[in-house]
Order: structure tokens, then C-alpha cells, then sequence
């Protein structure tokens, strides 16, 4: 009888456990309107259920078992909201709602055009980083002259100048010297060699609808020379509603930049102008009778066309202009004054480049890419008793097919670059100028192995005319066990063939630096490899945590060296390595209309020759980037950042001073196409000049130290933009 008992308070037991279903209902709203939501998922990912939201904002989900359970509540243009909910719910917690926040800089919806998938984002295998919305936004009120706020800022970026007085600066990606970075614009590689020396100080921000960047090794599309990665300008393209803007801007250091941008389409036929116009005024907050803002004008013109065939052709072509004048030194002769033995640096460029593109899709899905650009350079660079000119002629083609399905995804293609100097003016019997040519085939696959595995690889096959083949294998392995947390694992190899045109000539001014001979250089052999997690989590309905670290290491074989000999400099491979290895954390909180970026970087770069390890110049092993923004959106946004640098290893043996560097940033919406802005940057007045010297000698001759942390100390700026 005891037993009977038993067995039927079990099953009893059993059954409860069996049909205790809970139900969960929800209201979702815009924060900023309280308007319902119309088609918001709402899922509950370890039970594979969920619903949408109806017109007044409701959903219902049922059969929810009783325990802790995450739910996923997601729009796209909104930030996802991932919460944890205990069922049975408490009476308090039944019928709640919630408020969703307009997605700025981490819509999950973003195609990502630098991989060349169809794929969002967050469905992508290769880590890839962007900068778009109205975060782009912010970051161009600060420099609308040029794109180095926008990437300075970015954890693991560094934009490092090379000249003291005409204010030139490279990018570094996780240490390594700005050689190894490919920058593109619209996947096309418009700076590079010779015409990259001034790139990132004559690229006005206004035109851009995205920055794309992928660190690590990103042969397979590009080439071998994206070792330490690539920074992809993505450009607005004709929507369906017409765009027009403009900006205005001026600093205290009495710059001026105005640039305007149209977009329209019209039936079959598209179009978008780019005009920007810059100007620096020569500045020296220091007092040292040297510029650290040179004078410069700078004209730029983007005019593309777009054809859209029919439903399945497409086309656009389009030409870039770009004239500079730029002359820095000492101030009294910039400023047009007779100076007896000057020292100055004039730079005068002139950059015109064609883009084309060519897509078809097929029947079958599969799409049919052609792609072109010409680019011309010319550039002169005049110091006292030297100066150095020349011209670059290159060329990018490509061909490629791709077909997206349901668990496998291919691209395949080729490509050919071409690249041609000619020196007009340099060193007496030292020639620089060169003729190459790169031809490269290359496959790339995306695998849904499973629901909750993604594998990419890819093989790039390349040969060059002068060091010939190279191939270059690449993967990366993608795991997310639910929407929350997600792993990423990459790598592959690189080359990059010798150059002469590095940040180290660059400082030189090209000036004694004799030619490389193929036949005595060996191009330069990389292997990298990361790590990623990326973990979002809801604390509570209001307050949400998004972290991210990554661990990398890269390789790279045969450096070139720029070595001194007797009166002139060569370049060498000593016997031995150049790596790097490190990690990045970043942490955004976001609290209503709060929210805090923290952003850390250790970035260790050794230089291993001869058996000896040290460190390599002009790298901070420690970096922290800290943003606080206040932002009601469409109405007005304030911010505060803060970035520290460590002390960094200088090229003379010295070690220079730690620093940090403020800004405050600030935006208002008057009406519907009208805000202004205003930005402190670096009110805390940050300056070489203010804790260590920039130059040794006299001011004539002056022999300059490695510029680690700025020159142009405390600005204000602050304009307007209309748009419509």
C-alpha cells in the first residue's frame, strides 16, 4: 500500500512538472517617443521560441518551463536587449514593458562590405570593427578636415606623425609600423606606395557612410600587404530619398574647413558629389618660432555616377581629385616675412583617380563583380638645399564571381595591380623610380558547419614581377553558444614587397636614401593569428554591458631596415623578426541615455636581430581610451573622453613621457536639418614642446627627435552643418 502511495506522488509530481508552463507578456516601446514597436523579436534562444511584437506593441509567449531563461529583444535600428527572467514571474514583474535605444554604433543589421559577404556583421567568421551613424558623425565634428580622429580613437589604432612641421601622420594597427596597413576606399587600393605618404591628412570625413576595420592578416581579398590589416572608406551611395549636406567649421588655431555632399536618384539614374575645401593657417602654441600646424589649402572634388541597368545590373564610375599646397617650418617665413637661412618643409600634391564598378546577378543568384581604378600622384618635397618630386602611376583591376546559399557561401576572382614611379628631382645618381606588376587569383568560403558553428577560408595565390609567388592561406572559426557570447578564431599569412616609401623615408624626406635592388631583398613574410569573445549582457531592463577582448600575435620574417651608411641611408634585412602580441579590451555601458566606452590596449612590439631582443620605437605598450556621452537622440549629445599613452621607446635610445590627452565634444539639433557644435579638444593642453624638446640645434638647421605625443596642444573648434 506504501508503495502505491509512492508511485502516485510521483507521477503526480511528474505531471506538475510537466504541464507548469508559464507564460511571458511584454510591451516593447521607443525610449525616446514611448511608441510602440511594431515586429520586434522577442526570443527566448535556449528554448528556440519566441514571437513578434503586434501593432500596439504586445507579444505573447507561451510553454515557457519554470526556471531562469535569457530572452532576446531585438529591433533592427535598436540595441538589442538581453535580459534573464525567472518564471514563475512575481505579480510586480507580469505585463512589464520595455523601452528600446536607438542603435548608434552597433547596429547588428550593418553589412559589412569589406568581407564581401552577404552576411551582417554579426554572422561574419572575420572580426571586423566599424565606425558609422551618428558615431562617425561625432568623430568627424572633430576633425572635418581629415580622417585621423576617426581612427586615432579606436582601441589598438594609432595614428603616429611623422614631421614635426608639416603634420604628417601614418596608421598603426597593434604596434606595427603604417607600411603594413592597407587603407582603401570603397575596397579599392587608392593609397599606397608613394601616393600614401600625405593620405590620411587630404581624406575629409563628410562623404563617408562607414570606416571598416579588420585587424590581422586579410590576404585572401586584398593582398599580402594587409599584415597588420586594413582600414576600408566606405562612401555614401544614392538612397531612395535625396540627400544634401553641408559643414562649416573653424578652430582657434584659425583653420577653416567646408565641405558639401549630394545624393540623389533619379529613376534609372543616380548621383553623388563630394566638394570640401580646407585651410590651415601656420600655428605655434609653443612659442618655439616653429609651426605645429602648417600652412596648407587643400581642394577636393568626388563627382560618381550611377547606373542601375535594371533590376539585376548595376554600374557607378566616378573620379577624385585632390590639390594641396603645404608648407611648415619656421614661422616668420611661412608667415611670408624675409628670413635669412629658413628651415621649412613645402609639400604640393596633386591626386587624381578614376573608381568603376560593374555588377550583375545571375539567375542562380550568383553575382558577377568588375572593378577598376587609375590613379595618378604627383608629389614635391623641398627642404633647404634639397628637395624630392616624382610620379606614380597605378592601377587596380578585378574580376570576381560569388554565390551566397543557404550553408555555404563563395567568392572567387582575380586581380592585377600595377604601380609605376618616376623621380623628377632627389639625391644626385640615386634614382628611386620602379615598375611592378601583381597578379593574383584568390577563393574565399563561409561554411555553416552547424546553427551554432561558422568556419571562413580562404587561399590567395599571388606573383610578383619582381620577388615572384606567394601563397597565402587564411581561416577563421566563429563559435556562438547563444546570441549573448560569441568566439572568434583567425589567421593566415602575408607578404610585403620591399619599398622605399616607409614612415622611417618619409622622416628623411626621401633625402640620401639609395634604391632597393630586387635582386638583393627578399620580400617581407608574415604569420598572425587572434582570438576574439564578445559578450553582451542586460543587467537590467535599463542598463546594458557590452565587453569584448582580443588577443593577437603577429610575425613577420626579413624586415627592411633603413640603416645608415657613411652619408647615406640603406635598406637592410638583418637576420631576425619583428613581432608583436598583445590584447585589447573594450567595455561599453549604456544606461538610458548614458553611456561609457572603456577601451584598453597592451600591445608589445620586439625587434629580434642577432640573437638580440628590443623594443620597437614609438609604440605605447599601454593605452587607454575612456568616452563618456550624454545623448538625447535627435536633439543634442555631450561628451567627455579621456586617452592615456605610455611612456614610448624613441629611435635615439631615449624613452619619452607618459601622457594624457582630454577632450570635451558637443552637439545641438535646431530644428529638423540645422545643429552646431563645438569641441575642446585636448583642453588640457598636452604638448611635446610643454615636457620635452622636439629638435636639437638651432632653428635654422634644426636636426627633429621622434614626434610620441602632440604638438598642436589645446584647440577649439566649432561650426555647423545643415542637412536635408
Amino acid at each position: 500500500m506504501k508503495l502505491k502511495y509512492l508511485l502516485g506522488g510521483l507521477t503526480l509530481l511528474l505531471s506538475q512538472a510537466v504541464f507548469a508552463q508559464h507564460t511571458f507578456k511584454a510591451r516593447v516601446v521607443d525610449h525616446e517617443s514611448q511608441e510602440p514597436l511594431v515586429g520586434v523579436t522577442v526570443s527566448f534562444p535556449t528554448l528556440s521560441i519566441g514571437d513578434v511584437t503586434d501593432p500596439d506593441g504586445q507579444v505573447i509567449v507561451t510553454n515557457i518551463p519554470a526556471g531562469q531563461h535569457p530572452v532576446d529583444i531585438s529591433f533592427v535600428g535598436y540595441e538589442s536587449l538581453l535580459i534573464k527572467i525567472t518564471f514563475p514571474q512575481p505579480a510586480s514583474q507580469q505585463d512589464r514593458t520595455f523601452e528600446l535605444h536607438h542603435a548608434h554604433t552597433e547596429m547588428g543589421e550593418v553589412v559589412i562590405t569589406s568581407t564581401r559577404s552577404s552576411r551582417t556583421i554579426e554572422d561574419i567568421p572575420t572580426r571586423v570593427e566599424f565606425i558609422a551613424g551618428e558615431e562617425l558623425a561625432e568623430k568627424g565634428n572633430m576633425k572635418p578636415g581629415d580622417i585621423r580622429m576617426l581612427l586615432n580613437e579606436s582601441t589598438g589604432i594609432q595614428t603616429q606623425q611623422t614631421s614635426a612641421t608639416s603634420y604628417n601622420s601614418s596608421i598603426r594597427i597593434q604596434g606595427l609600423d603604417g607600411k603594413y596597413t592597407q587603407l582603401l576606399r570603397d575596397g579599392l587600393p587608392l593609397y599606397s606606395g608613394f601616393s600614401g605618404g600625405l593620405s590620411l591628412m587630404q581624406i575629409a570625413p563628410l562623404d563617408l557612410k562607414q570606416v571598416e576595420v579588420i585587424k590581422g592578416a586579410s590576404s585572401t581579398l586584398y593582398g599580402g600587404g594587409a599584415i597588420a590589416g586594413l582600414v576600408n572608406l566606405i562612401t555614401k551611395t544614392p538612397e531612395e530619398e535625396p540627400e544634401l549636406s553641408f559643414m562649416l567649421n573653424g578652430t582657434s588655431a584659425l583653420g577653416l574647413d567646408a565641405s558639401g555632399f549630394y545624393a540623389e536618384k533619379f529613376g534609372k539614374v543616380g548621383a553623388t558629389v563630394f566638394a570640401s575645401y580646407n585651410k590651415g593657417t601656420p600655428y605655434d602654441p609653443a612659442g618655439i618660432e616653429l609651426t605645429a600646424i602648417p600652412e596648407f589649402d587643400r581642394f577636393t572634388l568626388n563627382p560618381r555616377l550611377f547606373l542601375y541597368l535594371n533590376e539585376r545590373t548595376t554600374l557607378n564610375a566616378g573620379v577624385n581629385f585632390v590639390t594641396e599646397e603645404r608648407l611648415g617650418g619656421n614661422m616668420d617665413y611661412v608667415e611670408g616675412e624675409e628670413v635669412a637661412n629658413p628651415y621649412f618643409e613645402s609639400n604640393e600634391t596633386d591626386r587624381l583617380s578614376s573608381q568603376f564598378q560593374l555588377t550583375h546577378q545571375f539567375d542562380n543568384t550568383a553575382t558577377f563583380t568588375l572593378k577598376n581604378s587609375l590613379n595618378f600622384y604627383d608629389r614635391s618635397v623641398e627642404i633647404p638645399d634639397f628637395a624630392f618630386a616624382g610620379r606614380q602611376f597605378s592601377s587596380f583591376s578585378e574580376a570576381n564571381v560569388s554565390w551566397p546559399g543557404e550553408k555555404t557561401e563563395w567568392i572567387t576572382g582575380l586581380n592585377l595591380w600595377t604601380d609605376r614611379f618616376e623621380q623628377n628631382n632627389g639625391s644626385d645618381g640615386q634614382d628611386l623610380g620602379f615598375s611592378d606588376a601583381t597578379l593574383g587569383a584568390f577563393a574565399q568560403n563561409i561554411w555553416n558547419l552547424h546553427h551554432r558553428w561558422v568556419l571562413e577560408t580562404g587561399f590567395r595565390l599571388d606573383y610578383q614581377t619582381e620577388y615572384g609567388l606567394f601563397p597565402l592561406p587564411r581561416f577563421s572559426l566563429m563559435h556562438k553558444p547563444f546570441r549573448q557570447l560569441t568566439f572568434r578564431l583567425g589567421g593566415g599569412l602575408g607578404y610585403k614587397t620591399p619599398t622605399v616609401f616607409s614612415e622611417d623615408a618619409e622622416r628623411l624626406q626621401f633625402r640620401n636614401i639609395r634604391p632597393i635592388n630586387p635582386d638583393e631583398l627578399e620580400a617581407e613574410r608574415s604569420f598572425g593569428a587572434n582570438f576574439d569573445i564578445n559578450y553582451r549582457l542586460a543587467v537590467t531592463d535599463e542598463l546594458t554591458l557590452s565587453s569584448n577582448v582580443l588577443f593577437f600575435y603577429t610575425q613577420i620574417q626579413d624586415p627592411l631596415v633603413l640603416t645608415s651608411v657613411g652619408s647615406h641611408f640603406e635598406f637592410m634585412q638583418p637576420d631576425g623578426y619583428v613581432d608583436t602580441k598583445g590584447v585589447e579590451v573594450n567595455m561599453k555601458w549604456s544606461f538610458r541615455d548614458l553611456k561609457l566606452f572603456v577601451g584598453y590596449t597592451h600591445a608589445r612590439v620586439l625587434e629580434h636581430y642577432n640573437g638580440e631582443s628590443t623594443t620597437f620605437p614609438l609604440v605605447a605598450e599601454h593605452r587607454l581610451n575612456n568616452v563618456l556621452m550624454y545623448e538625447k537622440h535627435d536633439n543634442f549629445w555631450v561628451g567627455l573622453e579621456a586617452y592615456y599613452f605610455s611612456p614610448q621607446q624613441l629611435g635615439d635610445g631615449t624613452t619619452g613621457e607618459s601622457y594624457w590627452i582630454t577632450g570635451l565634444m558637443t552637439e545641438k539639433k535646431l530644428g529638423k536639418h540645422f545643429s552646431v557644435f563645438l569641441n575642446f579638444e585636448n583642453f588640457l593642453d598636452t604638448r611635446q614642446t610643454a615636457f620635452d624638446t622636439i629638435f636639437t640645434g638651432s632653428i635654422d638647421n634644426p636636426q627633429f627627435r621622434d614626434i610620441y605625443a602632440p604638438v598642436d596642444g589645446f584647440v577649439v573648434n566649432g561650426g555647423f552643418k545643415w542637412k536635408k
